[in-house]
């Protein structure tokens, strides 16, 4: 079974959402964004319901700096994921497996992370995918599907 978590940093701690959204109206010039979210998703299997929701806590999440969400309320103008190309290291999903191992004293669980963007306001067709272009990489990243994986 795969379990699912997000997590998304204290509205005043969010830097890197602030970050985006000053990029967003100033370098690419769309000021029809009001505002942005940026939210990490994790997707662990091999893993049992108990230990999964430990490493929310203690893996996942800093509960003092993070907010932690079963499920996402998409209500943002625009929501888009975006995930590391199959056969690209994924830092965060490597080392949330490896804490995961050590904790557990067992075997390591699969770990897969995206990122979640939400976007408040009312940018068009031809903006939004500035954006995307903006914060997708290619080389290294693709868009994600929304839908949580069976496996």
């Amino acid at each position: 079974m795969v379990y699912r978590i997000f997590t998304e940093k204290k509205k005043s701690l969010a830097q890197e959402a602030k970050s985006l959204l000053e990029n967003i109206n100033t370098l690419l010039q769309i000021d029809s964004v009001k505002s942005v979210r940026v939210i990490n998703r994790y997707d662990a299997e091999n893993i049992d319901e108990k230990l999964f929701d430990y490493a929310v806590k203690t893996v996942f999440s800093e509960p003092q700096l993070d907010e932690t969400y079963k499920e996402l309320d998409l209500d943002a103008d625009e929501v888009f994921a975006t995930e590391y190309l199959p056969g690209q290291f994924d830092q965060r999903a490597d080392s949330a497996a490896q804490c995961i191992q050590l904790i557990s004293c067992g075997e390591r669980p699969t770990v897969r992370t995206a990122k979640v963007y939400m976007l408040y306001g009312s940018p068009s067709k031809e903006e939004l995918q500035k954006i995307k272009h903006y914060v997708i990489n290619p080389v290294e990243a693709r868009e994600a599907s929304l839908e949580k994986p069976k496996t």
